[in-house]
């Protein structure tokens, strides 16, 4: 987990200055990692540390640093603490935000002095940063030497979404919340898009989308599930052509012998065609929008070694 600038500019933009709780240390049994953080206003929140006890607490506590404009630490044991049944500790780190301090955020890695820690950056949080850097290992979210060290936030995977019909929509809906995912939804028209697009979604018009394949980083994973299968055809020969890191198409055992045949045709092995996933998801869950999104986006946190992160092959 990491500092999410974006996150954090759409709250700002929203409601004005919050407060942001991290939770900067974690022992033992308890409900989430270091590096979860939640954003807090007057009237609402978004994001968890945990839920339960200690996000209410937290929660709380977080409007009233908000109030007092001052950062707070808290050290919780979550058993006497808070009376909840794991058996860990936390440290929490609240710190309000606004859009100017916000635009001081400028590096890959926060580092700040907590209350009473030195003003100037100490020499053990310049040796970690140092050292993650060389050693070509993601720096985790930390206290050192009484400064809050985090990572900026950088997408961890690509996903390309191809056609915003309820499918698509209903993929949107479910995995943009999810952590380190940069989102591209291209369709044909502006008005094929819902009204609300989910935030750090990017929305791409493209008259020919077989023309945007090429825009796409080699190592992204794509759906394709437009509302044609001409188009959908073009888009896994371009794909195949282009490079991806796993692909998926909606359809079923029919369409998907039937687009084996014909990109066989357009000149592509066998073992590369292979590796687009069709139909996605899980068939189990039945065929509800919803229902494909929830499989999809099971299969692409799980992945296998294969890279078939999309759906099931066969």
């Amino acid at each position: 987990m990491s500092f999410d600038r974006e996150a954090l500019a759409a709250a700002i933009a929203r409601h004005g200055a919050v407060a942001r709780v991290v939770i900067a240390e974690a022992r033992g049994s308890v409900p989430r990692e270091a590096g979860a953080a939640m954003l807090v206003w007057e009237g609402g929140q978004e994001g968890t540390i945990g839920g339960g006890a200690l996000e209410w607490e937290a929660a709380a506590r977080a409007r009233a640093a908000l109030a007092g404009g001052e950062t707070r630490v808290d050290r919780l044991a979550l058993g006497p603490s808070l009376g909840q049944c794991c058996g860990g500790a936390v440290v929490l780190v609240t710190e309000p935000w606004d859009a100017a301090r916000l635009e001081t955020v400028r590096e890959p890695v926060v580092a700040r002095a907590l209350p009473g820690g030195h003003a100037v950056r100490p020499l053990g949080v310049a040796r970690a940063i140092a050292r993650a850097r060389d050693d070509g290992i993601g720096l985790a979210t930390r206290i050192v030497d009484d400064w809050l060290v985090e990572p900026v936030a950088a997408p961890d995977r690509h996903l390309w979404i191809w056609g915003a019909g309820h499918v698509g929509r209903a993929i949107v809906e479910v995995m943009a919340p999810l952590p380190g995912l940069a989102i591209t939804w291209i369709d044909t028209a502006p008005e094929r898009f819902p009204d609300h697009v989910p935030d750090g979604v990017v929305e791409f018009v493209a008259a020919s989308p077989g023309e945007a394949v090429p825009r796409a980083p080699a190592n992204a994973d794509h759906l394709v599930l437009t509302y044609s299968h001409a188009l959908d055809l073009e888009l896994c020969h371009r794909l195949l052509t282009h490079g991806f890191l796993s692909a998926g198409l909606i359809g079923s055992a029919t369409k998907r012998a039937r687009f084996r045949k014909r990109l066989a045709e357009l000149g592509h092995e066998t073992a590369r065609i292979d590796r687009i996933a069709c139909p996605i998801g899980d068939p189990d869950l039945g065929k509800h929008p919803v229902a494909i999104a929830i499989g999809v986006a099971a299969a692409f946190l799980a992945g296998d070694a294969r890279g078939h992160a999309l759906g099931e092959r066969g």
